[in-house]
């Protein structure tokens, strides 16, 4: 019972989340934060990436930057709603959660000017803004292959004024194929049951369940084999999620790393703090009681191998069905 009698009717945990908890942390204390985080979300600082660096004055009060934040992404206060203001409209910024910054910011290790970057799995394309802001290749590829995210994934490139880039919806079997060897870079912002969801007040439908997990486990691993033969000798992969199990995480990188032994995992100094305790590999994790955003898992992996980057020819480029921004 609560005060004056009232019935205490606050949400208890279930059994799934308790176990994964469990699984994450060693500390009764810090699992039972994760689980209120989840059970109670609790508003994160809005986030914007800004297209070209303070191009204009910050028409928001800013939250102090991260030593590791880049310096083209704010945090702002909380409570400003910054995709409500003109700016947003005119491309002149992208909003996105501080955990896809966090995600995606091992690509600040890169040199910029690559040849070509591919986002495999692409919608709405924050990560790939944050590419091209970051690398400045001469192409962006932006891959989607559902097709009712493709409107919002062309829309965001085309509103950010992100060019010279190319969106198209391909399998991953299908780019393997066509693009072997052939890119620098290779981001794979994975599906997932997408379990952080739940800390920013959504919903996500079975996301702890095992089936859930185990079917998504699985799809990560078919997207990363076919990822994995499209980087050049000395590339590198990006993957990420946004969920908390370590099936779809460390484990999918460990399955991966047997397969092709060639891809090395690259440490990333500025996220030493973050480094995950369920991997002897560097590999990166943020979860939502750390209070800036709401988790995720990154990982950066080389291509050890020799040898010279595969052309692609125009062709290719301008066959049907692709869409130039």
């Amino acid at each position: 019972m609560g005060r004056k009698g009232r019935i205490d009717v606050s949400p208890l945990p279930s059994k799934l989340l308790v176990k994964l908890s469990q699984r994450l942390f060693a500390d009764p204390a810090e699992q039972a934060q994760f689980q209120q985080c989840l059970l109670h979300p609790q508003p994160f600082a809005p986030c914007i990436l800004w297209r070209d660096h303070r191009s204009c004055p910050v028409p928001f009060a800013l939250e102090p930057p991260l030593p590791w934040q880049p310096a083209f992404v704010d945090r702002l206060a909380p409570g400003q709603k910054p995709g409500q203001h003109p700016l947003h409209g005119a491309g002149a910024f992208y909003c996105l959660d501080f955990s896809s910054v966090f995600a995606i910011s091992p690509l600040l290790l890169l040199q910029p000017g690559l040849e070509r970057v591919l986002d495999l799995c692409a919608a709405p394309g924050g990560k790939s803004v944050f590419a091209w802001v970051t690398l400045q290749p001469l192409l962006l590829l932006a891959n989607e292959v559902i097709g009712k995210r493709m409107g919002q994934l062309v829309g965001n490139l085309r509103r950010c004024r992100i060019q010279p880039a190319i969106a198209l919806r391909l399998d991953t079997q299908i780019l393997a194929e066509e693009l072997a060897q052939a890119l620098p870079l290779v981001i794979v912002d994975a599906p997932c049951s997408g379990q952080s969801l739940l800390a920013k007040g959504s919903k996500a439908e079975g996301c702890f369940h095992p089936l859930t997990i185990r079917h998504n486990a699985k799809r990560q691993k078919r997207i990363l084999a076919n990822a994995a033969q499209m980087i050049a000798p000395q590339g590198h992969l990006i993957y990420t999620t946004c969920t908390y199990s370590p099936e779809e995480n460390e484990q999918v990188i460990g399955w991966l790393l047997q397969r092709f032994p060639q891809f090395q995992p690259v440490p990333v100094p500025f996220l030493e703090a973050f480094q995950s305790h369920l991997a002897m590999f560097p590999c990166y994790r943020m979860f939502p009681q750390g209070g800036l955003g709401a988790g995720a898992f990154s990982v950066l992996l080389q291509n050890t191998e020799t040898g010279r980057l595969r052309p692609i020819t125009p062709e290719w480029l301008h066959q049907p069905g692709l869409i130039e921004i």
